[in-house]
């Protein structure tokens, strides 16, 4: 699935922390052209690349290279889309639980365009909005599944097996971290089973959650305290190239942070797609190995900025030197 036959780093050993991961893992095709083509209008892409993808995928992928063990919850099921993403998160280092194991399956394919020059993308997909509730499954799985784990990573995606594994996490005492890409429809379930949120600079609250300590939620800090106040006690923003903006719930009152990521100039930006996942998923390696959130999303800063200098969403690992 990738052009280079050895991509991946030496995965980390047995006596590494682990990463518990649980979401989407989809196929992404991923073209490279100048420009998004207009209606009816036909564009010739400059390159073609076919791996897998999906913000949970990513994440264990990227903990993975950063020497920190990753096991990832998630959907596949039996069939040629199935196998062949299985046999690259395999390849990657990443231990797979398939909650439709035995079962007919097909992971979602993501159509990626990322236009030449200024590393912008844009993508079509069906996400996970085809697989039935997976709750029941995961109660299955949820024990052997946390053994050993660190730190929890959820992306929002499969929310019921999400949210038996995040209230298993919080009574072992394992922290949970949320890759907060876009607000899904019962995510207000989960959040009160959250430590640390990290928000993307596209997620938005619903209409229904007027206010937040009297602000409007227009307003970004708005968002992060209303989030804050269903359960998680970190709450953080990303924006782009911009400051990570970030709220820390204290015992009286929250602090305000701002991490700054390294300015990359954009004639250095070859990809952003999947700049988000490695953010997210060197935090949620960072947590694991018992850093603080804001050390830990102090790195997910730093290999996210990384990233954007390579192509696809895991490029990057060529230059992996081993743990955080």
């Amino acid at each position: 699935m990738q052009p280079d036959p050895n991509p991946w780093p030496v995965p980390p050993g047995p006596a590494s922390p682990l990463l518990m991961c649980c979401g989407l893992v989809t196929l992404d095709v991923r073209q490279v052209v100048e420009r998004l083509p207009g209606p009816d209008e036909k564009v010739v892409a400059s390159s073609v690349d076919v791996a897998f993808g999906g913000p949970a995928a990513n994440a264990a992928a990227t903990a993975v290279a950063l020497g920190v063990r990753a096991r990832l919850v998630t959907a596949l099921g039996s069939g040629p889309t199935a196998d062949l993403v299985r046999a690259g998160l395999t390849a990657a280092g990443v231990q797979v639980v398939d909650l439709l194991a035995g079962e007919p399956g097909a992971p979602a394919v993501s159509s990626v365009l990322v236009t030449a020059g200024t590393g912008q993308r844009a993508v079509v997909s069906t996400n996970g909005t085809a697989v039935r509730d997976l709750r029941a499954e995961a109660e299955v799985v949820v024990g052997a599944a946390l053994d050993g784990a660190g730190a929890l990573l959820v992306d929002g995606h499969h929310l019921g097996a999400a949210q038996v594994l995040a209230r298993v996490a919080r009574r072992r005492g394992v922290p949970v971290l949320l890759d907060g890409g876009s607000w899904k429809a019962g995510l207000q379930d989960l959040l009160p089973w959250v430590d640390h949120a990290v928000l993307s600079a596209d997620f938005r609250l619903p209409a229904e959650w007027a206010s937040a300590g009297g602000a409007t939620l227009t307003r970004d800090d708005a968002q992060l305290a209303a989030v804050a106040a269903r359960g998680p006690r970190t709450v953080a923003r990303s924006s782009g190239s911009g400051p990570v903006r970030m709220l820390v719930q204290g015992a009286v009152s929250g602090s305000w942070r701002a991490l700054v990521p390294e300015v990359v100039a954009p004639q250095d930006v070859v990809d952003t797609l999947g700049a988000g996942d490695v953010l997210h998923g060197a935090t949620g390696a960072g947590l694991a190995r018992g850093l603080d959130l804001p050390a830990a999303l102090a790195e997910g800063v730093r290999r996210a900025t990384v990233s954007v200098r390579h192509e696809g969403a895991l490029g990057w690992v060529r230059e992996a030197r081993g743990p955080l």
